[in-house]
């Protein structure tokens, strides 16, 4: 079990090794500078072919593997890259995801099942294998989901998005049951509406009417939810686990 050993007042993190997924862009690239900027050893797992390019970008203390999340040998392949250049795995960062929005009487099995595969399963599986690496070798690490306000509340044509992000936040209380007595801690976030590459191309007239429905007057920054993941795999959250942070500027209150 963990043991309480004091709190790092720097967050520091140096010497640990993260995979995170969906890292080569928006909130999970944001995520891996912060995290290497702490002293994260760093492994981006990505669909993008430029993945690798962008593991190189960041330092010698980065590697890249390119895939789908929703592959069945994908989980492993990135476990075992890990463990290779550096010996271990002991953070995990579910950030891979996509947005399908559409009407749910009229949206189709195509992107519904793309959805739920890629935001929901491909988090579970990926999170399977890293968590059976860290009990079958006795590594006391973290696992932090990405999840949505859209996980917490209703958004209109969002219901594949909505029901992939519910089941995240579930999985994510269920694991961290599960998994509390190896040392296994395993939180998630909840962003609202993000400046990142899925909200860059919305329309401005979209983006302020949006902004009027926030309290605090803006989208959140990917900066700001890699900082919450820093803490979140930091020792400065060693008793939270099942812990849902949302980070939306208050837009869930109002609905």
């Amino acid at each position: 079990m963990i043991k309480y050993e004091g709190v790092d007042l720097d967050f520091s993190l140096k010497g640990k090794i993260a995979v995170i997924t969906g890292g080569a862009a928006g909130i999970g690239y944001a995520t891996a500078k912060f995290f290497h900027d702490k002293g994260v050893n760093v492994i981006l797992a990505d669909m993008s072919p430029k993945v690798e390019e962008t593991a190189k970008s960041l330092g010698n203390n980065c590697i890249g593997v390119c895939g789908n999340v929703c592959d069945a040998d994908f989980p492993g392949k990135v476990v075992e890259a890990g463990v290779k250049a550096f010996g271990r795995v002991d953070i995990l960062v579910n950030s891979a995801g996509i947005v399908a929005l559409d009407s749910a009487e009229v949206i189709s099995a195509d992107f519904w099942n793309k959805t739920i595969d890629i935001n929901l399963s491909g988090s579970f599986f990926m999170a399977q294998a890293i968590g059976k690496y860290m009990i079958d070798n006795g590594v006391e690490g973290c696992i932090v989901n990405i999840a949505s306000q859209a996980g917490v509340i209703a958004l209109d044509k969002h219901v594949a998005y909505c029901t992939s992000k519910g089941g995240v936040i579930s999985m994510t209380q269920v694991l961290a049951m599960e998994w509390g007595k190896y040392g296994i801690r395993v939180n998630a976030i909840a962003p609202g509406y993000t400046f990142s590459d899925m909200s860059i191309h919305m329309p401005d007239d979209m983006k302020q009417a949006l902004i009027d429905k926030i309290p605090i007057g803006r989208f959140g920054e990917a900066i700001e939810i890699g900082a919450l993941a820093v803490y979140l795999a930091s020792d400065a959250s060693d008793v939270m686990t099942g812990v849902v942070l949302t980070a939306d500027g208050g837009y869930s209150l109002g609905m």
